[in-house]
This record gives C-alpha cells, sequence and structure tokens, in this order.
C-alpha cells in the first residue's frame, strides 16, 4: 500500500506523529512519497488560519494539547521553541530536492530530524551550521544539499505539490492520504495502521 504524506516541516504535531508513522509503514510495508507543502498556500484556500490569527482561546488550548500529547507519547517537546516558526521554505525546498534526486528514504529521515531539531532540541534548522549538522546526523551533506536547494524548480516544485494537496482536499498537517481517503492528524494515526493492514 501506498501513502502520501503532507506536511509542514515547522508542524509540532508531524513531528509528534513521525516516529510512529515510520514504523507502522515499515511494518506494514507501505511506500511513502514525502510533501513538505506550504500550508501559506493551502490554508488561505481551505480556511485555515495560520497560528498567530487564531483566537486567543485556541492558542492556549493548542499549548495544552501539545503538552499533553508530549506526556502520552513520552516524547520531548518544547510547545513554544525559540526558533518557532522557523523559515522554511528554503529548508523545504531542500527536502524537495532530496526526494527527487536520492530518494523518499532520505527526505523523510531528514525531514523528521529536521521536526525533532525544533520541537525537542529548540535549535534552528534554517540555520545554515545548524542544518550542516542535522543533514549530517542522517548521513546527508547538508551543504551541499542547501546549494542544490538554490535552484528554483525545486520551490516551484514545492508550490506545485501544494496545489496539489489542495485539490486532493488536504487542509493540515500532517495529513496522510491512502488510495484517496485522508486521514488528517497525528491523533488518526490508528486510522492509519488500521488501513495499512486491511481493516480500515
Amino acid at each position: 500500500m501506498h501513502v502520501d504524506y503532507y506536511y509542514s516541516l515547522n508542524s509540532p504535531w508531524a513531528y509528534l506523529g513521525s516516529t510512529r508513522f515510520e514504523a507502522m509503514c515499515a511494518k506494514h510495508g507501505a511506500t511513502v512519497a514525502p510533501f513538505p507543502v506550504d500550508f501559506g498556500v493551502i490554508f488561505p484556500a481551505s480556511g485555515g488560519l495560520p497560528l498567530p490569527k487564531r483566537a486567543p482561546q485556541r492558542q492556549a488550548y493548542r499549548l495544552m494539547e501539545l503538552a499533553r500529547w508530549s506526556r502520552h507519547l513520552n516524547l520531548p517537546l518544547n510547545p513554544q521553541p525559540s526558533s518557532f516558526p522557523f523559515n522554511e521554505p528554503p529548508i523545504a525546498a531542500a527536502v524537495v530536492a532530496l526526494r527527487e534526486t536520492q530518494g523518499v528514504v532520505p527526505a523523510i529521515r531528514l525531514s523528521h530530524r529536521i521536526m525533532r531539531a525544533i520541537w525537542a532540541d529548540d535549535v534552528n534548522p534554517a540555520d545554515p551550521a545548524t542544518f550542516a549538522t542535522l543533514a549530517a546526523d542522517v548521513g546527508l551533506d547538508g551543504p551541499a544539499l542547501l546549494k542544490l536547494a538554490e535552484d528554483p524548480q525545486w520551490a516551484d516544485r514545492r508550490r506545485t505539490d501544494s496545489e496539489a494537496a489542495l485539490e486532493r482536499g488536504v487542509f493540515g498537517a500532517p495529513s496522510f492520504v491512502i488510495e484517496g481517503e485522508i486521514f488528517w492528524g497525528q491523533d488518526r494515526l490508528d486510522f492509519v495502521e488500521r488501513k495499512l493492514a486491511g481493516q480500515g
């Protein structure tokens, strides 16, 4: 079975689901296509709001939920990291370039390392030296990847991916699309696993 995986590198919810998602795909032999899409494109067209524009009640509840899920999953998470939101476009372009030139597995590993960097390590993935370290952690050449990502074709490809996500009905991160069915949020991963197991 195949999963199209739509996410933001800035998303704490994608971070909270990342380890479980990788494990269940490996368990069930699922293939994955990672898409670090631009929610600056998706939100305005789907009724979503960026965090600073959400009502104070929603912002406060989000922080409570992040703490709950961090405890529940026993995953470290700083709900208000110093570099959030980091400058995502050039780093996402690097992930897209990696996906297209070296394959989906390194792209997923780098994506998840970036998420952990911001939400668990409280470092800025957009800093070139930090990015080089994160890339090295997953066996990649960070400076070369950043250089490759300067080619505008990768930013263009990300926008195309984002527009395609909208056309498929994606509106939040992370979203997992399997056989045309959308599962939104790391709290839907139980349903994702049932689908991968042929039970959903």
